[in-house]
């Protein structure tokens, strides 16, 4: 048999099951996974981690992509301002040679908002995330609402960063991952400046000309579940519940959160 022969046989099961695998994760109907473009377009996947948290926090998910032969880049983020974040998303975007599908968890939904207005962005995934409008902050968004009580365990440094305590991570944060895990990565919680958690500004939301995905979890006690309801309906997003997941659904429900990526990267054609 030819070689280009048999490397274009490959390569087209590869998308087949791409598509399909994106189809049955998601929870999509076969009419979905029936509608495949012949020619995909090379798309890599850029996921950008929240606050108290790092690239680490995808593990689980990178692996579920990139069985399905996506490319996958991970950002970490300094998290000292939201304009600063934006730029280390766009270096990531513009080392990219096609387009780009761009992946927010928390503070990470702000960053691909103010992100995800460049050229290469086709479409955007937020999990368990703030998704702020034009000129507005996270600050802007939660100032109606009475304060969590988790907020009580927020410590703030003399430098103006906050992390959140042990007890807190453990039992609202993280509240479904197995506790050793969650201990881990309380320990291992990278603090994020308070101006640029809550009161940086997004200047133009790229929500407004891109389509978007949301992923919530029911029992996330950080953004409460109808906030985020009310968030992904006023940009129009295709909503994703998963019953019983807490604020780090990708860690605890990696199977899932793959799922609403290989969707979204199925419907720009993606591979």
């Amino acid at each position: 048999m030819n070689k280009n022969f048999r490397n274009t046989v490959a390569r087209t099961a590869l998308v087949l099951s791409t598509f399909a695998a994106a189809a049955v994760l998601a929870g999509c109907g076969s009419s979905t996974a029936a509608t495949v473009a012949t020619t995909p377009t090379p798309t890599t996947v850029v996921l950008v981690h929240g606050a108290w948290a790092d690239g680490s926090s995808w593990a689980k998910v990178m692996p579920l992509l990139q069985q399905r032969g996506m490319k996958v880049v991970t950002v970490q983020l300094q998290r000292a301002s939201l304009a600063g974040d934006a730029a280390i998303v766009r270096r990531a975007i513009d080392a990219q040679s096609g387009q780009v599908v761009l992946v927010g968890h928390s503070y990470g939904g702000a960053v691909i908002t103010e992100a995800g207005t460049d050229s290469k962005v086709v479409t955007m995934v937020y999990v368990d995330a703030f998704a702020p409008g034009d000129n507005e902050s996270v600050n802007d968004m939660i100032s109606p609402y009475p304060a969590a009580p988790w907020q009580a365990g927020l410590i703030q440094d003399s430098a103006g960063y906050l992390t959140l305590s042990t007890d807190v991570y453990l039992h609202n944060f993280a509240a479904d991952v197995p506790t050793a895990d969650a201990a881990v990565m309380a320990s291992s919680q990278g603090p994020v400046s308070a101006q640029a958690l809550l009161y940086d500004k997004v200047s133009v939301a790229a929500w407004k000309t891109k389509p978007s995905y949301f992923v919530m979890g029911t029992s996330d006690q950080i953004i409460p579940l109808q906030f985020q309801q009310g968030e992904a309906a006023r940009i129009k997003s295709q909503v994703t519940m998963i019953a019983g997941a807490s604020h780090v659904s990708m860690v605890s429900h990696p199977t899932e959160v793959a799922g609403v990526i290989m969707t979204a990267v199925a419907s720009v054609n993606g591979i």
